[in-house]
């Protein structure tokens, strides 16, 4: 084990706010949690799904024909109009940097084929695929209806699963943007350019929701998820998840979890040329948890052949952190080592020979 003793862990923030969670964003391992699977309102974190459903299902140069109802979508707009033709991109990014709820409505329509309760059946499905067992939707822009839940961790996974897609990463990091008809989107996100390495990625409100967010930042080596559900104002839920964020972001420092130079295992050779070192040929630093021990597992032969090459791979080290691999490193050569000519071998035979045989006697 790598002995790491950073300082002690300080104790959590003090958040207000119904339930709130922070996440490792390459594991999804909780560090610090409040009612994370409690079921509440979400708001328009729910459209998260919405464009799930509709990159996974359509293409962003597909051309919606605007309807009657996603018109008619109140609150949060950007104002689309009966028999209007965009494109789904234009929608989705109006979804997710406007939070607008006609283009939500406008995007189920699309890959619902003209029934929003088609598209929300989808939704249930995908959430019921993706084990989002406190998540049941009714809506696909998330304005208060009974019944339309989810919890904090759900939505976390939700917008880690997202956050894979390299059109999602891109959009949700923009505050401004223009779309179809000369339409300006500005972001609800007001962490995104104040707070450092912010790069996503969902904001929402109702009524019954509160001020919610799932925030994503960013730090040298690892993105740590913070989601706060049902905050009491806007202004308490940018300071709490600033909070969380830096919280969550100093549970992590850099090590070398492999170190270039490093003798990490020895071999016979060949030939009675002696023990070969192997060592790692360059360091490979990884974000760990802090005060958290990191687990070496050295593969090597106990013996090799010769010739042998300085840097010629002959083993590997992995590094475990609970289990999961987070660095591995193949183990080379220190030394070239050249096999003995014929003469040489021969000698050695000679000598091995002669010296098995005086062990029989004695």
């Amino acid at each position: 084990a790598l002995a790491l003793v950073p300082p002690a862990l300080a104790a959590g923030p003090s958040v207000h706010a119904r339930a709130y969670i922070v996440e490792d964003g390459r594991t999804g391992e909780v560090l610090l949690a409040h009612h994370p699977n409690q079921r509440v309102p979400i708001a328009s974190l729910t459209k998260m799904m919405t464009v799930l459903l509709t990159l996974e299902r359509s293409r962003l140069s597909d051309v919606v024909t605007i309807s009657p109802d996603a018109a008619e979508v109140g609150e949060s707009s950007i104002g689309l109009r009966a028999g209007e033709e965009i494109s789904v991109r234009d929608l989705v990014e109006a979804a997710l940097i406007q939070s607008a709820n006609d283009a939500a409505w406008a995007l189920a329509d699309h890959v619902g084929h003209g029934s929003e309760a088609r598209f929300v059946a989808l939704m249930n499905r995908r959430a019921q695929q993706l084990g989002l067992n406190d998540t049941h939707f009714v809506r696909p822009d998330g304005l208060d209806a009974p019944g339309h839940v989810s919890s904090a961790r759900d939505v976390t996974t939700l917008a880690r699963l997202l956050m894979q897609k390299p059109v999602v990463r891109k959009i949700v990091a923009i505050r401004d943007a223009t779309i179809e008809g000369d339409r300006r989107l500005h972001t609800w996100n007001d962490l995104l350019g104040a707070y450092p390495g912010v790069v996503g990625v969902k904001t929402g409100h109702t009524a019954a929701a509160g001020w919610s967010q799932v925030g994503a930042v960013r730090g040298p080596g690892v993105t740590v998820y913070a989601t706060i559900l049902g905050s009491p104002s806007r202004r308490a839920r940018n300071d709490d998840l600033a909070e969380l964020m830096t919280w969550g972001l100093a549970r992590f420092h850099v090590v070398d979890a492999v170190s270039a130079g490093r003798v990490y295992a020895s071999t016979r050779t060949s030939y009675g040329k002696g023990e070969l070192d192997l060592l790692a040929p360059r360091s490979v630093g990884r974000a760990v948890v802090t005060n958290r021990p990191l687990v070496e597992r050295i593969v090597a032969p106990m013996g090799v052949d010769l010739p042998v090459r300085k840097g010629q791979a002959l083993g590997e080290v992995r590094v475990y952190e609970r289990g999961q691999l987070v660095a591995r490193s193949p183990l080379v050569a220190a030394r070239s080592i050249d096999k003995p000519g014929a003469a040489g071998r021969a000698g050695w035979y000679v000598k091995r020979t002669a010296h098995n045989m005086w062990g029989w006697v004695t």
